[in-house]
């Protein structure tokens, strides 16, 4: 039986958290998933996450949390973080920041499933090199399933991971920009690609903001406070399905579902 991955999109505020509480089970239902994956990075007010919202969303039925550059935005994620072996910062972050970038999960059928969070360098910030970090992860990895969650501004990085991963890893999901792609495929050598999942939240917005404080600030150039947007409140989504004897991804369908 091949496993069974539902990787969610970057969670944004209580908008984002609303879609997870009443779209998520039936999701799973549907789908029959064996592991839920979740970025929550931006989940507490749009930026960073707290260890109150992390427990929220831990019962609505994630069980891998992922998350980039906005992780420390909340600085108690400091303090808290160490004791949440399924909270996931990038791999590549300097080594002293606390956290750690990947781990082994199983699923209730038993099945291993290695995640590891990395981040992009293009726009983003000064990190170690995404590409030699994840080489010396998989020197450590035996199980043959690998999700990667690669958060990254530019498409072209993220293309870059993919085949640079392809037949090493069994997906590549991208994330960071908010804006669902429909580039979803498996590429040459087994591995599941999207260039961004998208977001959970609401989706009448730009990137998750309501739109009219983001014109405020790019049109007119006027300081603004971002607030995450309310209107057409939706969680969007990649469905994976991973042979466990080689780790090649089997399918790959990019999932949007929408509160009436």
């Amino acid at each position: 039986m091949p496993a069974r991955i539902l990787f969610i999109g970057d969670i944004v505020g209580k908008p984002g958290r609303k879609a997870l509480r009443e779209l998520l089970q039936p999701l799973k239902e549907e789908y029959n998933v064996d592991l839920t994956i979740a970025n929550v990075e931006n989940a507490a007010g749009g930026a960073g996450v707290t260890e109150k919202v992390l427990q929220e969303i831990l019962n609505y039925g994630i069980q891998v949390l992922t998350s980039g550059n906005h992780i420390w935005d909340k600085r108690e994620a400091l303090e808290f973080i160490d004791r949440y072996p399924n909270l996931l910062r990038p791999a590549n972050f300097n080594p002293s920041n606390p956290g750690r970038g990947w781990g082994i999960f199983s699923t209730e059928t038993g099945v291993s499933i290695c995640v590891i969070n990395l981040i992009g360098r293009l726009f983003t910030g000064l990190y170690d090199s995404p590409f030699r970090v994840i080489d010396e992860i998989l020197e450590q990895v035996e199980t043959p399933i690998r999700i990667v969650d690669f958060h990254a501004e530019t498409t072209s990085e993220k293309l870059v991971a993919g085949y640079y991963l392809d037949g090493r890893v069994s997906a590549v999901i991208g994330t960071h920009t908010h804006v669902q792609t429909a580039d979803e495929r498996i590429l040459p050598q087994g591995t599941a690609y999207i260039t961004d999942v998208g977001m959970t939240g609401g989706l009448e917005s730009v990137i998750g903001v309501k739109p009219d404080q983001v014109i405020r600030r790019l049109v007119y150039g006027l300081p603004n406070r971002y607030e995450p947007a309310t209107a057409r409140i939706g969680l969007e989504a990649v469905f994976l399905e991973i042979d466990p004897e080689t780790g090649r991804a089997l399918q790959i369908e990019r999932i949007r579902r929408v509160l009436s």
